[in-house]
């Protein structure tokens, strides 16, 4: 499988090298009915992000958020037609509720929550089409609609995958490089921080590849922020444009 995935001159499938991330293109404010909203594409994974709040908690959370902090809700869902195999996979099904568990989790290390008390904010995600890194791609699809929002997050959060072919680091892999069955490691960081906050391994490694892979995972969360950070300036400097001209 290693043989298929890159080519002996170092490009794969797709015809990138092994570090290259696929196309990212974004847009931001996309709904006007959220606080916050987002649009992004990374190669063929299309998602899209709304949040809303901080607001009062609904009924069912109430009980469970502290006096001194905010509840962070995610949901997750796919479009019946978002992947290769058409599947209609509903909001609320396992594999969404628990792609929503670990999103919530990864934004509950970077929101300060203690900056808005008994209040509650939601994470809405869509995946309109999927090609692989969905993880990564609807948290970084959250964390610009959560800029969009004006919540307060102590650094940006960017997430990316890699795996191994030919003992080298494939990064922002798509839906054949999943496929194939090679261990998988996704994660998520505070670029300016430099800290961690999530990583998933789906397979096996040798020990002596996890710090390669780690290492890729970290090196390609640092160049999907330098291509987010890009598009929230042009996004600000848009607005603040248009704003002046009204």
């Amino acid at each position: 499988m290693s043989l298929e995935l890159l080519s002996d001159e170092g490009y794969r499938m797709d015809g990138r090298k092994a570090n290259e991330l696929r196309r990212v293109r974004c847009n931001l404010g996309v709904f006007q009915q959220a606080d916050g909203s987002a649009y992004i594409e990374q190669g063929n994974t299309k998602i899209l992000a709304a949040v809303y709040g901080p607001h009062e908690p609904s009924q069912n959370f109430r009980s469970q958020v502290p006096h001194d902090n905010c509840l962070i809700n995610c949901e997750y869902s796919q479009a019946a037609f978002s992947g290769v195999e058409r599947k209609n996979r509903p909001r609320g099904d396992r594999k969404g509720q628990e792609m929503a568990a670990h999103i919530k989790q990864t934004f509950e290390a970077s929101i300060q929550t203690t900056l808005y008390p008994r209040s509650q904010i939601d994470i809405c995600l869509q995946v309109l089409q999927s090609d692989g890194s969905d993880y990564a791609v609807s948290v970084n699809a959250a964390t610009l609609a959560l800029i969009d929002a004006g919540i307060t997050m102590k650094d940006y959060i960017i997430a990316c995958s890699a795996s191994l072919a030919k003992g080298v680091s494939l990064v922002d892999i798509n839906h054949v490089e999943e496929s194939v069955g090679c261990a998988e490691l996704s994660a998520a960081v505070l670029p300016k921080l430099g800290r961690i906050v999530y990583t998933e391994l789906n397979g096996k490694l040798h020990e002596d590849e996890m710090g390669q892979i780690l290492e890729a995972v970290e090196a390609g969360c640092q160049d999907v922020f330098h291509v987010l950070e890009q598009h929230v300036r042009e996004h600000v400097k848009d607005t603040a444009a248009n704003f002046a001209v009204s």
